[in-house]
């Protein structure tokens, strides 16, 4: 009880002290955004869309405004979405005249290079040009760009080119030594997320389904380069062999890859000519947000119906604070509140449920379904698959009318695992003892933590668990599983036992999927855009997007708030005491059951 009131108490200083700090940087903020929009003014007069393939590019744009406005640094992460959209608008301005490809190594699934590169390959129908320059150019970013009509290359660049594989560390050997022994409760042969904790390489289970999708997936590439470039699907596999990250940039145009080399001023200065600048003229570029109204899919005004993309990125949690994760969560109680919104807003016929995730607590997942099945029986909602749709990501999807996946995804992977580390041998190590009396078999579960004087809480169970308590666990993870294949049978009209059969863990590629019936055709979002709207009896629509992004004064000042609240609470409760609170909160939200695809 001490405990409680000590973390309410700190909590509750910590934000009036937080306040107090806000109050102060109030002015710190205005200045702050009067100088990030006054370097965000749109330039409207040049011919020439530049688009960064490289850095991070997710489902949509993010940044951390407090960091970027003050310090003068912080990771942006580009929006896929705003590329799409820019890339569409430029196709029908006329004053745009062609696309600039900056390139270099991105952060991206290949299903996300495979719609980048389709929306390419759409805008070059127009007539127009599409040109890349690259000092630096990873596999994936070729992949999307080698569909330009003119690939450049700094006379000192590198092209990675070596083919796809799949490699992680296993902790089995660690934790043994540590004293800490990892129990396992998991359905699905292929579930293959549990094995570096348990083994020291990996099994021929994955090894079989990781060779098929990994060959499958590069067999997609190379096929997509090989047609754009004119070089032999042979040729492409014999260079990957040789690594091109070290050749000599002369051996990449003798073999197809790049055109020509040169420096970027040149390169830039030749782009003057082809966009018919004068060539005294200053050379200024568009950028992806010059192009876009609300920074959102193209979106039309005065239609007769609306079409709503709720976007679904990152690991399924079910209700945490969003600051305790420092990559994007799908918090469950958020998304089930928007179904239910969506459900009832009259204005909006049709969904898109644009989903990019590997999964995470399977509860939470249900949750989610449960609430894209009612939304389903209403009105029509078409699912789309970024890069991963597998496990609690496919889960959370499998209610949808129709789901449109790319050929590149990875998805599939309906299985379900727990894991309960035991520190007995540790605990022996180091000296600690237990003791305790509880009124029933059980009271005790869970209970005995081992906590090590001076370093803060524990988090370790003590002991192994009993055979009941063995047997209890997995049959709690059976019933998540059964539970899981009937969500999937009955949005997919499939039995459980077909079900089954392609479940057990296994993770698909998107062409896979539709070949065995866990997805209906394959695309981008773009498909299930034109699926939903033909499902809704829409000729014309509007698109609007969620969650809804914050305006960047809000963003501003929540990140403001955020970090004068982690500050001030550090301060009172001390580092290692913030870091408890931390953990106390991860934990409570913790599901015994999880659904995520393996590495």
């Amino acid at each position: 009880m001490k405990q409680f009131f000590k973390f309410f108490f700190a909590s509750a200083l910590g934000t009036f002290f937080a306040l107090g700090l806000l109050s102060f940087l109030y002015i710190f903020l205005i200045l702050a955004l009067l100088f990030v929009s006054s370097d965000t003014k749109k330039n409207t007069d040049s011919p020439i869309l530049k688009i960064n393939i490289s850095g991070i590019i997710a489902e949509r744009e993010s940044y951390d405004p407090l960091s970027m406005a003050f310090f003068n640094f912080g990771i942006k992460k580009q929006g896929l979405n705003d590329i799409l959209a820019a890339i569409k608008k430029a196709k029908d301005d006329d004053k745009v005249k062609g696309i600039y490809l900056s390139t270099g190594f991105v952060h991206a699934g290949i299903a996300t290079m495979a719609e980048i590169r389709d929306a390419l390959t759409d805008f070059k129908e127009s007539g127009k040009f599409v040109v890349a320059y690259g000092e630096i150019i990873s596999q994936k970013s070729y992949y999307a760009i080698s569909v330009a009509d003119k690939i450049v290359l700094n006379p000192l660049g590198m092209l990675d080119f070596k083919g796809l594989g799949s490699a992680q560390q296993y902790h089995k050997g660690i934790f043994e030594k540590m004293g800490i022994e990892m129990q396992t409760f998991k359905v699905g042969t292929y579930k293959s997320y549990i094995e570096p904790y348990t083994s020291d390489k990996m099994s021929n289970y994955d090894k079989e389904q990781k060779s098929v999708y990994l060959t499958t997936l590069w067999k997609e590439m190379l096929s997509g380069i090989s047609e754009s470039r004119e070089i032999s699907y042979d040729s492409l596999n014999r260079y990957a062999d040789e690594y091109l990250l070290f050749s000599a940039p002369e051996n990449l145009i003798e073999y197809g890859f790049i055109d020509s080399l040169a420096y970027k001023t040149d390169f830039e200065n030749s782009l003057k000519e082809m966009a018919g600048i004068k060539k005294d003229n200053e050379l200024k570029f568009l950028k992806t947000s010059d192009l876009l109204v609300d920074n959102s899919l193209a979106n039309i005004a005065n239609k007769a119906g609306k079409i709503a993309i709720l976007y679904a990125e990152g690991s399924i949690v079910s209700n945490a604070e969003e600051d305790m994760y420092s990559d994007p969560v799908i918090t469950a109680n958020t998304y089930v509140k928007t179904l239910k919104k969506l459900q009832g807003d009259s204005s909006v016929k049709a969904v898109v449920f644009r989903v990019n995730s590997g999964g995470g607590s399977a509860y939470a997942s249900d949750q989610i379904w449960h609430g894209i099945r009612e939304l389903s029986k209403i009105k029509p909602v078409v699912a789309s698959f970024g890069s991963y749709a597998a496990s609690g990501g496919y889960y959370i999807a499998c209610g949808a009318n129709k789901i449109v996946s790319s050929p590149t995804t990875l998805t599939g992977s309906i299985g379900i695992f727990g894991l309960f580390p035991s520190g007995e041998k540790l605990a022996n190590k180091i000296g600690a003892s237990y003791d305790g009396i509880g009124t029933n078999k059980n009271t005790l579960f869970g209970e005995q933590v081992l906590s090590i004087p001076f370093w803060g809480a524990g988090i370790l169970p003590a002991r192994p668990l009993s055979k009941g308590e063995h047997a209890m666990l997995q049959a709690y993870v059976e019933r998540g599983y059964d539970a899981f294949l009937s969500r999937c049978a009955e949005g997919r009209g499939m039995s459980k036992e077909a079900l089954d059969s392609i479940g057990q863990g296994r993770v698909w590629t998107g062409v896979q999927a539709v070949n065995i019936g866990l997805a209906d055709t394959l695309g981008g979002i773009e498909t299930a855009l034109e699926m939903a709207a033909n499902l809704a009896d829409l000729e014309v629509y509007s698109i609007d997007e969620y969650p809804k992004i914050k305006a960047p004064f809000e963003k501003f000042f929540e990140e403001l708030f955020k970090y004068a609240k982690i500050n001030s609470l550090e301060f009172i409760l001390g580092k290692d005491g913030y870091e408890t609170r931390k953990l106390l909160n991860v934990l409570s939200n913790y599901d015994y059951r999880q659904a995520i695809i393996g590495e």
